[in-house]
């Protein structure tokens, strides 16, 4: 059994930076590839980053890429989204996701775990 918990969502003007953090209780954390989604209002999930389990390979959605860094400290078993430049089109709920195998994938499918979400608004 694996949990996921978010944090570090908030309220922030356009330009500014959020740094989110997934937290997992998850033993197998090492060997899990670990991706952040996100879904505003109205929109599907869709998918932002992702890591593999030794944080050797790293991809990101076209839109967010240059701004947002996937990093993950094995130790801690946590993953983090440092998000910098923010843009209003940003604002969605964010969502950490696992996978039990470590290479990453963009498909929010073919991640088996979920946390609840951290809410992350830009204002212009």
């Amino acid at each position: 059994q694996v949990q996921l918990v978010e944090s570090g969502g908030g309220f922030v003007q356009a330009g500014g930076s959020l740094r989110l953090s997934c937290a997992s209780s998850g033993r197998t954390f090492m060997y899990s590839a670990m991706g952040w989604f996100r879904q505003a209002p109205g929109k599907e999930r869709e998918f932002v980053a992702a890591i593999s389990w030794n944080g050797g390979n790293t991809n990101y959605a076209d839109s967010v890429k240059g701004r947002f860094t996937i990093s993950r400290d094995n130790a801690k078993t946590t993953v983090y989204l440092q998000m910098n430049s923010l843009k209003p089109e940003d604002t969605a709920l964010y969502y950490c996701a696992a996978r039990n195998i470590g290479a990453l994938r963009t498909r929010a499918a073919d991640y088996g775990y979920w946390g609840q979400g951290t809410q992350v608004t830009v204002s212009s």
